[in-house]
């Protein structure tokens, strides 16, 4: 499976359909989905088969998050591997049981101190096995304030290491919904 820029897209969409498919078809982990051509496609775009499982047990336990979020996930996903990691994977595995609890709230926003150590692990990729980055939660999160997922992980990028600046745009965001 040859790796060129412009396919991507479609070549993802072969990728998601297929998880799909081994899911539905009682695909039970993530080492079920592909070959080992695939899997290279899928680390040399800075992708994991486990975030390719989690969105389609996803998709065809509840419909979402969808192909459409997917895609728009990992290709800021991609863009981010290639151009600030250069291709090179992160050795860190983030730390989840180091997360704000599920309830905690920053000026009222629920959920809001939990997902920004979220999204920078799924930004570097560095979320665990057992986390996936717009999952049920995350994304009642996102619909309770009119957020893209990959808006959300490319505000991440533009202001990882400032909280108050993601603080302050998902608080205006919210005031708009």
């Amino acid at each position: 499976m040859s790796i060129t820029h412009f396919a991507f897209p479609t070549t993802f969409r072969e990728l998601y359909d297929h998880a799909v498919q081994a899911y539905r078809a009682g695909a039970s982990s993530s080492a079920e989905l592909y070959d080992e051509a695939q899997t290279a496609w899928l680390a040399a775009n800075g992708i994991n088969a486990q975030a390719m499982f989690d969105y389609a047990e996803d998709d065809v336990s509840g419909g979402a998050p969808g192909f459409e979020h997917a895609l728009a996930i990992e290709t800021i996903r991609r863009d981010y591997f290639l151009n600030v990691q250069k291709g090179v994977p992160s050795t860190v595995v983030a730390d989840p049981d180091t997360w704000a609890g599920k309830a905690e709230a920053i000026d009222g926003i629920v959920w809001l101190p939990r997902i920004l150590p979220k999204v920078r692990a799924k930004l570097r990729g560095e979320l665990p096995a057992s986390m996936m980055y717009c999952c049920g939660g995350d994304r009642n999160f996102f619909r309770t304030h009119d957020i893209l997922p990959a808006e959300f992980l490319n505000l991440a990028w533009r202001h990882f290491d400032d909280d108050d600046a993601i603080i302050a745009w998902v608080k205006a965001r919210s005031v708009a919904v």
